[in-house]
């Protein structure tokens, strides 16, 4: 697989990552053997770029991640995030935490459950309105400074939370979500990143499933999927949004494609600093999603593609993640 920097002589990644959240948490029952082989078929097929976070689960995303690359780690650029913390919602719910102190006992406990003696990229998974973002990067740039993180990333930052992030030690990535039905970044983040030489990794590419046809009703979805309450795939939103997941079925049919893999080719085409990181827990969906890295779309099929998509109806998130992002 080919390789893209994160931002202007940023460290090369592959062409596409892979996201691990769902092996663990938040998109019902997974099967932790596969969800082992198909990190390391990722491996095998020059997908590098591993994403996961100490709240997927919690803590038990690193876990297996940590298993499956243990005899590997030397082939893998490895992303994990902190800052959010879980506790059942009678003791608050989820909590965004940036203290300094929490900066470095999150790293610690990362380490250990990845099994290793440092993290490739390290990002504050949200921002926390509480603390100075100069103070939260002045606490990641010491583990820099200790070769326990080689580079830092934010992720849902806003544009003026970038600068400032930025100008107190250097970012390599922002992540956010980005794909053919999400595409506010567009707006100021895109910008800012392109003026400051940072990378954007895009979470969600395939609209979390929906975009790559996975599920057209709630009702396919296991008990415990978050995307069962998600706006986007509830009653009107839902009905809508399956007119653009339509549109994408039929692009993709004209092209000989999947939907997947026209979806992604769409990301990919958006800039040589965009680094797509779809999620999966399978190999055949991996296979899958790999291949649009071999795609390329005319001009004429990108603008027939974002024309026809249009806007979604609804957020991507509840009221609540929606406080959290463009921080």
């Amino acid at each position: 697989m080919k390789t893209r920097a994160l931002g202007l002589h940023g460290p090369e990644v592959s062409e596409i990552g892979l996201g691990c959240m769902g092996m663990s948490a938040f998109y019902g029952s997974a099967d932790e053997a596969e969800s082992i082989a198909t990190i390391r078929r990722a491996l095998d097929l020059g997908c590098t770029f591993l994403d996961t976070s100490d709240m997927y689960g919690p803590h038990t995303n690193e876990e297996l991640v940590g298993e499956a690359i243990a005899s590997r780690r030397d082939e893998v650029f490895l992303a994990t995030k902190f800052g959010i913390k879980l506790a059942p919602r009678a003791e608050g719910g989820r909590t965004i935490d940036g203290r300094p102190e929490y900066v470095r006992e999150a790293c610690e406990g990362s380490l250990k459950r990845l099994r290793v003696d440092h993290i490739d990229l390290y990002y504050q998974h949200r921002v926390d309105p509480k603390v100075p973002i100069e103070e939260t990067v002045g606490a990641m740039s010491e583990l820099v400074e200790e070769g326990k993180v080689r580079f830092l990333g934010l992720s849902e930052a806003s544009a003026q939370t970038i600068r400032r992030a930025h100008a107190t030690h250097r970012i390599v990535a922002v992540q956010t979500e980005y794909s053919l039905w999400s595409r506010e970044v567009e707006q100021e983040v895109l910008p800012t990143l392109r003026e400051l030489n940072v990378g954007l990794v895009a979470y969600s590419p395939l609209g979390r499933g929906f975009l790559a046809g996975r599920f057209s009703s709630t009702e396919e979805l296991d008990e415990g999927d978050f995307r069962r309450s998600a706006p986007r795939f509830s009653g009107e939103n839902l009905e809508h949004n399956s007119k653009i997941a339509q549109v994408v079925r039929e692009l993709a049919e004209q092209r000989g494609v999947t939907p997947a893999q026209l979806a992604l080719a769409w990301v990919l085409s958006r800039g040589q600093d965009i680094i797509p990181i779809p999620g999966t827990k399978r190999v055949s969906y991996l296979e899958e999603n790999l291949a649009a890295a071999e795609m390329t779309l005319s001009e004429a099929e990108l603008e027939q593609l974002a024309e026809a998509v249009g806007s979604p109806a609804g957020d991507r998130y509840d009221e609540q993640g929606m406080r959290t992002v463009n921080l």
